[in-house]
């Protein structure tokens, strides 16, 4: 078995959607400065590197990031890749077996990104067809190598379209290095009450060698070896 970290490190330099507020990380108390112990102070947006968007981020009442079932975000995952394709439709999408399939994780050339600096507006995305593919194939989470699913100048409907049919989008992933194919992944998103998303530790599990889910999303057990 080997996992994978497919997550951004949270930085200052970490580039964020225009718009969005910048990371910042201040010491508040340090060892160093004469304190007890090293006390940091963290300012992120909800959709800061990799992240989880739920109902909330684009419906007033939908549903909110401390409500999503744990059971969707810890399961059996397909990772389709996507190389030298900008706009993601139903053509790029059919080449590939995604019916039946609950968590499709799509890599492309944004994972290289992450290795640039600022932010890049020329990024792989999702189209609204591409979108509608995905739905009728039975999908319920879709994950992309940069931190918009949707194109840079989209009017959100890629979001409103998966979103508002019960799909959860899970934005910010770096894939490279991880070959297309199936893992187990693992995405838990910080408990915030009533939040439109949440920043996530999210890996990869190769299932080779697992016979059995060792991890029970019901409860805090979390398998030592």
């Amino acid at each position: 078995m080997k996992i994978y970290d497919i997550s951004t490190p949270i930085s200052s330099d970490l580039p964020v959607y225009p718009g969005d507020p910048p990371v910042r990380i201040e010491s508040v108390t340090s060892i160093s400065r004469g304190d007890t112990a090293n006390v940091s102070r963290l300012t992120i947006s909800t959709h800061c590197g990799t992240h989880l968007d739920v109902m909330r981020h684009y419906s007033e009442h939908g549903m909110a990031v401390d409500h999503v079932p744990l059971t969707l975000l810890v399961g059996k995952a397909l990772v389709i890749e996507l190389s030298g394709v900008r706009e993601i439709g139903r053509r790029e999408l059919a080449r590939f077996h995604v019916k039946g399939e609950e968590r499709i994780l799509l890599k492309t050339d944004n994972s290289r990104l992450w290795d640039q600096p600022g932010f890049h507006e020329e990024y792989a995305h999702l189209t609204e067809e591409g979108a509608r593919y995905l739905l009728d194939e039975g999908v319920r989470l879709v994950g992309i190598d940069y931190l918009s699913i949707e194109r840079f100048d989209g009017d959100g409907e890629v979001h409103r379209q998966l979103l508002g049919n019960g799909v959860v989008v899970l934005e910010g992933l770096n894939l490279d290095g991880v070959a297309a194919g199936h893992y187990e992944l693992i995405c838990l998103p910080l408990k915030i009450r009533d939040g439109d998303g949440a920043p996530v530790r999210a890996i990869l599990r190769s299932q080779e060698g697992i016979t059995s889910p060792s991890f029970d999303p019901h409860t805090s057990r979390w398998p030592l070896s």
